[in-house]
């Protein structure tokens, strides 16, 4: 089933902050009823997101129809309110943008508390201090290992309570995999929430309190991390042992 969108500022935001892309590859299909449309192009070119809105609407992914489906988007803002926070799989950076740039937009839902957003940046600069020697930078040259903290920094430009993180080492070398789970863990040990989806199973378990396995879809296992890291089944399913 389509997402549907129904209100304007929930709209220019997330195109804003560069989450249509991520809602698209989820969802598939994306639709706002004309009226909307009306509001948010039409008369509001030069209105932040609204560019990107067109774009994605020319690319064929968002529909301009009158649906009949609950406009479930609106939950979606208010997770970003009470804390929610994602650093997503293939890290999803703005390319063009600088490393203080990105850091600046995983802040966009802060106001103008500015304040508070520059002590998220200095903290993001003390967990990643080589992305801030390249905070002038345009992310997009950076290698991968530095795209992937800067992904992680600007979720917690958000302040969140709950950090979601999708595949942090999918890519990585094996020294940048151990330096992310490691900063992972300091994360953590700040108060902050982790949920990790992570296909290197034997690290994951090694970080977590708690895991989770999931086949097609659905909970096969669940307990406490170091049971599963000792349950024979995980062992030679997911850890590589016979």
């Amino acid at each position: 089933m389509p997402l549907v969108i129904s209100d304007s500022s929930t709209l220019i935001h997330l195109a804003a902050i560069g989450w249509l892309t991520l809602l698209k590859d989820f969802y598939k299909k994306i639709t706002i009823p004309p009226a909307l449309w009306k509001e948010v192009v039409e008369e509001g070119k030069s209105r932040v997101g609204a560019v990107e809105v067109e774009k994605a609407r020319q690319a064929g992914w968002i529909e301009v129809v009158s649906p009949e489906d609950k406009p479930l988007l609106r939950l979606l803002r208010r997770d970003l309110d009470v804390g929610i926070s994602q650093a997503p799989e293939g890290r999803k950076i703005f390319s063009t943008l600088t490393v203080q740039e990105n850091l600046n937009m995983g802040a966009y839902s802060r106001g103008n508390d500015k304040r508070g957003i520059e002590d998220a940046r200095q903290r993001v600069f003390k967990l990643f201090p080589r992305i801030a020697e390249r905070a002038g930078q345009v992310a997009g040259t950076l290698s991968g290992g530095k795209q992937q903290m800067l992904s992680i920094g600007r979720a917690l430009m958000a302040k969140p309570k709950l950090l979601m993180l999708d595949e942090p080492s999918l890519g990585l070398a094996p020294m940048l995999v151990k330096a992310i789970f490691q900063t992972i863990r300091e994360i953590n040990q700040q108060g902050v929430t982790i949920l990790l989806v992570e296909q290197n199973a034997r690290a994951a378990l090694k970080l977590a309190n708690r895991g989770y396995v999931l086949e097609t879809g659905r909970i096969a296992l669940s307990g406490p991390a170091e049971e599963l890291l000792c349950d024979p089944r995980v062992r030679k399913a997911y850890l590589g042992e016979t």
